[in-house]
């Protein structure tokens, strides 16, 4: 195979596979109901000054489904991790028992799951037009590219095989992560 051509697939590729972590990356964040540290993900404590990410100043865990819990490695830090929190606005009610932070997350409500189904399904389609716009990219590179036109053609095969399997992987990843939101 040309090199460029071969250039051309690997850097669709690549652009494809961030797209998919990018994907990956967001669902994390769209909670399903069950307890997670990652849902503290975004939240930033006031650090001496500087804007500092939570688990860098406390650990998060859940000490079961319903429950994040976090420990403050400075007790002095309650006050701040607590407004960081409330600031993030994820919708949590933080209680401070003087030790740590305590936050019952709440159940989701039917409506509450619709909204987050229809979220994860446009950053899935947001995925969608990652990977298309590396497709479009490629083969404007490979009719660039001074190949004979059956090898423009058999390149052009494999850009579109190697969408559809994205594709189908962004569909997959978005099937199992609405069956996670819409389960009670």
């Amino acid at each position: 195979m040309n090199e460029e051509i071969q250039f051309i697939i690997d850097t669709a590729k690549e652009a494809m596979e961030n797209a998919l972590k990018h994907l990956e990356k967001q669902l994390v964040n769209i909670r399903a109901g069950k307890a997670s540290p990652a849902m503290l993900g975004s939240v930033m404590v006031d650090y001496y000054g500087s804007q500092t990410p939570l688990n860098q100043v406390a650990n998060v865990n859940t000490p079961d489904g319903r429950t994040i819990s976090v420990q403050p490695w400075e007790k002095s830090m309650l006050q701040e991790i607590e407004r960081g929190i409330m600031l993030a606005n994820l919708g949590f009610n933080p209680m401070n028992n003087g030790e740590m932070i305590i936050i019952n997350v709440p159940p989701l409500t039917e409506e509450r799951r619709k909204e987050l189904a229809k979220q994860a399904k446009s950053e899935a389609e947001d995925a969608k037009v990652g990977v298309r716009n590396a497709r479009k990219d490629a083969m404007n590179d490979i009719k660039k590219a001074d190949v004979s036109e059956d090898f423009q053609k058999n390149s052009e095969i494999d850009i579109q095989e190697l969408t559809d399997s994205f594709v189908k992987k962004i569909d997959q990843i978005l099937d199992v992560k609405e069956s996670e939101i819409m389960t009670v």
